[in-house]
C-alpha cells in the first residue's frame, strides 16, 4: 500500500513521506521559521540506519520537507547512526551537537543491545545555510567517551544552554544497577568539554533487564530549562516521559527536584523542548506505531511528530500543557451543544448529530461530575457500521475524583476541580492526542481495517450533571496526507 493510500495515516501531524520516524531533534526557530529535524530512516519503515530529517515551517503547524539534514559518514564518529540531540544559535550560526554511533565489539559499546552494540560519542554540525539546508561536520567527536571511571548504561542526547560566558549541556546517561542519571559537561566553545559532575540523578532500578531504558537504569533524551520561576527536567526512561521541576543550584550545577510526574501516560517518547517566538517553552514528542512491526512495514510509514505543546507550571511546581494555541488555525466548523442530562429527553439525539468526518477533528469537553460513573468515547462508523469497538474510551467515577482512566489506564488529575473535568482530544487518522485538565496527557493508538476512513463520534454513557461540548473539522495540511 502506498503511504498516501492509507487511511490510517494522519493528515495534521507532522510525518515524512515515507519511511520511519523517531525522536524530535534539534527543534529551533530561526529566520522566521521553525526547523524541526527528526530521527529518520529514508530507507525503511522501521528503525536502523538513523539520518536527520528536516521539515520547516512558518507557524509550527503547516509543514514543508526539505532535503535530511545530517546522514552517516562512513569511517566518521557516526558512521552507523546520527542520533538524537539539539540545536543552538552560537553567534550567529545555527550548531546541532548530536549523538554519533558506530559499531563495535560488546565490550567496547556504550549501548549493548546483542547484534547492535554501539560506541557513542557527542559530535557537532554547523549550517551557515539561511535555510539550514547544508551542514559542516567537525570531523573529531567534540566528547569522545563517557567520563573515565563511570560504567555507564549509555552515552546519548547532548543538550546544551549558554549561561553567561560558558555553555553548560547535559547528556543522558545512567549507572548500572544504581540508577539513571544526567551528565554535566562545560564549555567555553561548544567543541572543547570538561566533565562537571552528575547534575541529576535517579534510584536504582526495581528489576534488571537487559534494557537499560526499559528498567529505569539509563535516561535518555535529558532537557533542563527554565519555567516559571523554577527549572525542569524532562527524561525518557521505562516507555514513558518523565518530569521534575525544583531548583537549579547555579554555583554548584546540580539540580534539585521537587514536584514529579508523567509528561503522557501514552504513546508519546523521547520529547525535546523549545523556545517560540514569543519566548513559550513548547514541548515536541514522538508517536510510535502500537500496531505489529509487519503492519507498519507494508504500510510504508511508521511514527509522526506530536503537536506542540505549551509548557507552565502552577504555583505549585505541578507541570501543565496545552496544545499550541497555532494549532487552532486548522478549526473548520464549529459545532457546539450544551446538554443538561438530568431533564433534557434530547441530549442524545442532539449529541449524536454532531460528528467529524474522515477521523480528522477536535473535540473539547467540560463536564460536571454526577453521582455516578460515566464515561465518554470515541466511536468510528464505516459504511455505515459502527466499529465493534470504541476507538478510545474514558472512565470518570465520582468516587476517584483525583483520575481519570483511558482505555483502563489510570491517569491521575491530582490539583484539579474534583467536581469538573475538562477533556481536549485531537483525533488524526490513527491518533488520539488527550488532554485532561491541562494537567495530565494521554496519547492513544487505535487502528482499523479496510481502506475508508471513519466518521467519529461522541458517546456518553451515564448521565454527568451538565456537559458543554465543541467539536471542530480540522484542515489537512497537505491534499494527499504527505504534510507538505
Amino acid at each position: 500500500m502506498r503511504p498516501t493510500a492509507d487511511p490510517r495515516r494522519p493528515q495534521y501531524h507532522l510525518l515524512p513521506a515515507a519511511n520511519w520516524m523517531n525522536d524530535p531533534n534539534g527543534p529551533v526557530f530561526w529566520n522566521g521559521e521553525y526547523h524541526m529535524f527528526y530521527q529518520y530512516n529514508p530507507h525503511a519503515a522501521v528503525w536502523g540506519d538513523m539520518h536527520w530529517g528536516h521539515a520547516v515551517s512558518p507557524d509550527m503547524v503547516h509543514w514543508r520537507h526539505l532535503p535530511v539534514a545530517l546522514s552517516p559518514t562512513p569511517g566518521g564518529p557516526d558512521a552507523a547512526g546520527c542520533f538524537s540531540g539539539t540545536a543552538v544559535v552560537d553567534r550567529g550560526v545555527v550548531t546541532v551537537l548530536y549523538t554519533g554511533v558506530v559499531s563495535v565489539p560488546e565490550d567496547q559499546a556504550t549501548i549493548r543491545n546483542g547484534p547492535q552494540s554501539y560506541r557513542e560519542s557527542q559530535c557537532l554540525a554547523r549550517s551557515a545555510d539561511p535555510q539550514l539546508k547544508t551542514w559542516t561536520k567537525q570531523r573529531a567527536p567534540v566528547i569522545a567517551s563517557p567520563p573515565a571511571g563511570l560504567q555507564v548504561t549509555g552515552f546519548r542526547d547532548p543538550s546544551p544552554w549558554r549561561k553567561g560566558n560558558s555553555w553548560y549541556m547535559t547528556v543522558g546517561s545512567g549507572i548500572s544497577h544504581q540508577g539513571g542519571a544526567v551528565l554535566l559537561y562545560r564549555s567555553a566553545d561548544l567543541r572543547h568539554w570538561d566533565y562537571q559532575h552528575f547534575v541529576a540523578r535517579g534510584a536504582p532500578a526495581d528489576r534488571e533487564q537487559s534494557n537499560p531504558v526499559a528498567s529505569g537504569d539509563m535516561w535518555e533524551c535529558p532537557d533542563l530549562f527554565p519555567l516559571d520561576g523554577r527549572h525542569v527536567l524532562i527524561y525518557s526512561s521505562q516507555g514513558k516521559v518523565h518530569w521534575q521541576s525544583g531548583d537549579l543550584d547555579e554555583a554548584a550545577m546540580i539540580f534539585h527536584p521537587a514536584q514529579s510526574g508523567i509528561l503522557d501516560y501514552g504513546s508519546w517518547y523521547a520529547a525535546k523542548s523549545q523556545l517560540d517566538a514569543h519566548g513559550n517553552r513548547i514541548v515536541w514528542g514522538w508517536i510510535p506505531e502500537s500496531r505489529p512491526v509487519a503492519e507498519y512495514q507494508a504500510a510504508g510509514w511508521a511514527g509522526m511528530m506530536s503537536l506542540p505543546r505549551v509548557l507552565s507550571l502552577d504555583p505549585d511546581g505541578r507541570l501543565k500543557m496545552e496544545t499550541s494555541p497555532a494549532v487552532q488555525v486548522l478549526r473548520r466548523g464549529e459545532q457546539h451543544c450544551e446538554l443538561q442530562f438530568a431533564d433534557d429527553k434530547s441530549a442524545e439525539r442532539r449529541l449524536n448529530a454532531m460528528s467529524i468526518e474522515n477521523c480528522c477533528g477536535e473535540i473539547h469537553c467540560i463536564l460536571r461530575r454526577g453521582s455516578a460513573p460515566l464515561a465518554l468515547s470515541l466511536v468510528g462508523t464505516l459504511a455505515g457500521a459502527e466499529i465493534p469497538e470504541p476507538l478510545v474510551r474514558l472512565s470518570i467515577d465520582p468516587q476517584s475524583p483525583n483520575q481519570v482512566l483511558v482505555d483502563e489506564e489510570p491517569i491521575p488529575i491530582a490539583g484539579s476541580d474534583p467536581d469538573a473535568v475538562e477533556v481536549q482530544i485531537w483525533v488524526d487518522g490513527s491518533v488520539a492526542e488527550i488532554i485532561l485538565n491541562k494537567v495530565a496527557a494521554c496519547t492513544r493508538r487505535f487502528y482499523y481495517g479496510g481502506s475508508q476512513v471513519p466518521v467519529v463520534r461522541l458517546r456518553v454513557e451515564g448521565r454527568p450533571n451538565a456537559l458543554r461540548i465543541s467539536m471542530w473539522q480540522i484542515a489537512p495540511i497537505s491534499p494527499n496526507r504527505l504534510t507538505s
